[in-house]
């Protein structure tokens, strides 16, 4: 017995920090093995396999080393006229990381859990949306989407990103 409590005390505890930035590691591989979108120029992106939910990849701006994402259906929500689900992403080129930086149309983090949040609640909060988003690629990968599916689409037809 005591030879597997040592054993269990040698393998080190991943913080929920340390979780997080596995997390948007992870992420960011999925993205790019997916639509590679440091490699993408500013505009509008549409993915389709004929399953009439076409996905569409916004590249909001692109920076030395971050580009800023959307990443949703090609479908309106009947009750905003705005997409969804939605997910703004950050991919942070030189850290290897994405974030989803918020996944609802006027919902940052402040609008969700207030101003003044524990850290713990914050770390949950993000945990969450990433966790969606890792899965959402997930299942974009799944049904067919990714680079030979990715289009670009004409600035008439794009969805506003703010």
């Amino acid at each position: 017995m005591s030879q597997a409590l040592s054993r269990t005390a040698r393998i080190p505890k991943l913080s929920r920090f340390g979780w997080l930035m596995a997390l948007y590691a992870e992420n960011h591989a999925r993205l790019n093995r997916l639509f590679a979108p440091e490699g993408l120029s500013t505009g509008s992106y549409l993915s389709s396999i004929g399953d009439g939910l076409d996905v569409r990849l916004d590249v909001i701006e692109t920076h030395r080393y971050t580009v800023e994402l959307r990443l949703t259906y090609d479908l309106c929500d009947p009750l905003t006229g705005e997409p969804d689900p939605s997910a703004f992403v950050r991919l942070y080129r030189d850290a290897h990381q994405t974030e989803a930086t918020h996944c609802y149309v006027g919902r940052r983090w402040q609008d969700v859990i207030g101003l003044y949040p524990p850290p713990a609640q914050v770390i949950g909060h993000r945990m969450r949306m990433n966790t969606f988003l890792g899965k959402w690629l997930e299942y974009l990968a799944e049904q067919g989407h990714g680079v030979a599916t990715l289009r670009r689409v004409e600035a008439a037809t794009t969805v506003d990103a703010a």
